[in-house]
């Protein structure tokens, strides 16, 4: 089922930032990750997006070891969790300070990324 209008189209500056979030990747050690079919995530130049993901239960943050990266950047970390805090010595510094989780949710296996 296709949910975007025939006639639908965004602008250049606009298809770079989607696009570029849809190369955002998760990995998460020692679960696997079930999600529903991926979800187009549009946002204007300059707006904040949250890009969801939720994991299939509860989840122990000081157990949790979450990467959000891009395959396309060096280092390709966009954001890192390990054991309770977020690891910014791993983290792409076009990131610094502009990602963030929600963490008063992780306890609820919400594990989806802040963009500023």
């Amino acid at each position: 089922m296709n949910l975007v209008p025939q006639s639908f189209s965004l602008k250049p500056s606009i298809k770079a930032v989607v696009f570029g979030f849809l190369l955002l990747g998760f990995t998460c050690k020692g679960q696997s990750l079930q999600t529903e079919r991926p979800r187009l995530v549009a946002a204007m130049l300059g707006d904040d997006v949250v890009l969801p993901c939720h994991l299939g239960g509860s989840v122990n943050p000081d157990e949790l070891v979450l990467e959000w990266g891009r395959l396309d950047l060096n280092p390709r970390f966009v954001f890192m969790w390990f054991e309770g805090s977020e690891n910014v010595d791993e983290k792409n510094t076009a990131y610094k300070g502009r990602t963030s989780l929600f963490t008063d949710r992780l306890k609820d296996g919400d594990v989806s990324l802040r963009l500023t």
